[in-house]
Parts: structure tokens; sequence; C-alpha cells
């Protein structure tokens, strides 16, 4: 089920007595679990009611005797158990699909004997956080599906698209009382790779900032998100373009003590190097034609990404847009494979491109 089903069926009935939580997300996650935390425990003492464990450090056959242990300080609880991938044999979660099958004994079988006769008030909730639902980690987390097929609701947290993250930024600000123009929703959406988590958190200094009622438009972000994309980023392009190495690398210096994540800085700099090759090739020549042949229905492209679009393309010519691409995807595996550290990678990928 998806997020906002288990949080209307939550609302509804009394929640099931275990639950399989899967993906990467976290801003959705958080809500759930505030949601199911006041759906079971309420206004009980959390730190009697509330039990969390890892995985890592128990055993499964630990958490299903804990489950089955009645409290007398407790009649409702719940049990959040992190990291819950680690039941997996040893060896097991990269193995092609099919190669093997879960065990049927053991844990397993206390697991799917629990369930069959579960402790009423009691809760468990078997959270896998490491594996996305798309990409790489699509038969790693199908192995964990499997191996946990006893337990018949699953909630998938699937990473925000482009526009839900939009919609999303829209939504918090009018909550929070502030003012954002498209073009300021466009740029933090974009400066933050739609992490939903992190445009929560920006959206709230925002408030902090502007105060009730107050206004952000796109030049704002320069100088009030470290991150955004018409500030440091952006100004990475400028100079990668002018191949001024020395203050790319200070630039890149910049995102380092920022705390910048360095994929998602690149993820920004592949969007522009992308759409920018397409306006070169479609021969558009203003930002007004950009925004007209590049928006998509249910993906606008706003007027302040046209015109870092057009900036971008006008700043390379399109044998170095090409060349960039190609050092992106290069960077972009030097990145996910083992490494010193993510700066070096980037500096090597700088050097590529204005050394």
């Amino acid at each position: 089920m998806t997020p906002e089903q288990f949080l209307s069926h939550i609302r509804r009935q009394e929640p099931a007595p275990a639950y399989l939580f899967l993906g990467v997300e976290p801003y959705r996650r958080q809500s759930c679990r505030r949601a199911l935390i006041e759906r079971v425990i309420g206004d009980e003492d959390k730190q009697q009611a509330l039990t969390v464990c890892d995985l890592q450090g128990r055993t499964l056959s630990e958490v299903v005797d804990d489950a089955r242990s009645l409290s007398l300080f407790a009649p409702r609880r719940l049990i959040w158990v992190s990291n819950a991938e680690a039941a997996l044999p040893r060896g097991k979660a990269s193995a092609p699909a099919g190669e093997d099958e879960p065990a049927s004994g053991g844990p397993l079988a206390l697991l799917a004997g629990y369930l069959q006769r579960p402790s009423p008030g009691v809760v468990v909730v078997l959270d896998v956080s490491r594996y996305d639902l798309e990409g790489e980690d699509k038969a790693k987390l199908d192995r964990v599906r499997k191996l946990y097929a006893v337990i018949p609701a699953v909630v998938e947290f699937p990473r925000f698209s482009v526009q839900e993250a939009r919609q999303l930024a829209q939504e918090l600000s009018r909550a929070e009382g502030l003012a954002m123009d498209r073009d300021a929703i466009e740029g933090l959406v974009d400066a933050l790779g739609a992490d939903a988590m992190h445009i929560a958190s920006e959206i709230e200094k925002l408030r902090l900032y502007a105060g009730p009622g107050g206004k952000i438009g796109a030049q704002d972000l320069a100088t009030l998100v470290p991150d955004s994309s018409v500030s440091t980023i952006f100004s990475l392009v400028d100079a990668l373009g002018r191949r001024d190495r020395m203050q790319a690398l200070d630039l890149l210096d910049t995102l380092v003590r920022q705390g910048e994540y360095m994929p998602l800085a690149l993820n920004f700099l592949a969007s522009l190097f992308r759409l920018a090759l397409a306006a070169r090739e479609k021969g558009l020549r203003s930002a007004h034609e950009i925004q007209q042949a590049l928006s998509r229905p249910g993906r606008p492209v706003w007027r302040s990404k046209a015109e870092q679009i057009h900036h971008t393309a006008a700043t390379f010519t399109q044998a170095q847009l090409e060349k960039g691409l190609k050092e992106i995807y290069a960077t972009d595996w030097g990145l996910r494979d083992a490494r010193p550290s993510d700066r070096i990678v980037m500096e090597k990928f700088i050097l590529a491109l204005a050394g």
C-alpha cells in the first residue's frame, strides 16, 4: 500500500499486528511513524509503550519473543525494528532473484506463528530503509519482500517525483503562511533534488527569516538556502564554462564546507547539461523559447530554470556539453564506487572539464 493508503487504513480501523515498511524516502515514513505512534500508543507512556530496536544488534527471534511478552505498564505497544534487511541470510541480499528461497524455519517460522496468534494491542513494524524501490536496489528489495512474505501489510515509500516535491513545497509554504513565487518553488526543488525532508527543513528556515506573512522570491534563495542552484552550484557552472579551474575548485570547497551531498550536486549539473544540449540541438535562442519547447504536461520548465538552461547553453559549445555529460556519467560511477572521498572524485571531474 502507499503511505496515503496506510494513513487512511489506520484512521478507519485497528492497525494490523505487523507491517513491513520498504523504501528509502524519509518524509512520508516519518509521517506514517508519527501517525502510528499516535494511533497505537496515544496518551500512554511512550517510554514503556514504544520499543525501538535494530536487527543488526538483535535477532528476529528476540523481537518475536518481545512481541509475545505482555507489559504490566503498557496495554498497547509499538515495536519498531530498523534494519530489518539484516535478517536476510548472509550473501543473499544481492543474489539473483529466484536463485534461493527464504528459509522456512527458525526465526521466520516463529514470526509466521506469531502472526497467526498475535498479542492483542501490540504492533510490530519491520523497517527496511536501506534499499530503494527502483534501480540497482530493486532486486535486493525483492528478496527482502520475499523473506517477509508472511507479513501481508506492506507499505512502500518511493522517492518524491519533481512534481510531487513542488506540490509539497507549495503546501508547506502555504501552511507556514509563507508566500513563495513559482520561481522560488522551482529553484528550491531543483536545488534540493526534490528531497522532501530537506525541502520541509529549508521552508521552516525561510519562514523564520521572513516572519508571518513574509514573501520569498527566487533571488532570496542564493542567500538563504546554502544548496541553492542559483548560488554556489550555478556559479560552478559559470566557472567550468570559463575553464576557470581555480575558482571551480574554490566553489567545490564551498560546497564541501556547506555539507552538500555531492551526488545531488552532480545530478543538478547533469540536468542543466542535458537540457542545455537539447536547447542547442533544437536551435532555441532565448529563455522564452526554451520554456515553451521543453515544458511537458506535469513537468513545466519555470522561467528561472529556462534562464539557467539558456545561460548554460550559451556558456558551453555543443562539443563541451557532450563531453561534460560523458564526464558526469563517469563521475557518477566514481561516486558510487569505493573511493577515498567524494571530493576527490569531484576534483577529477572539474580538472577534466576545466583543467
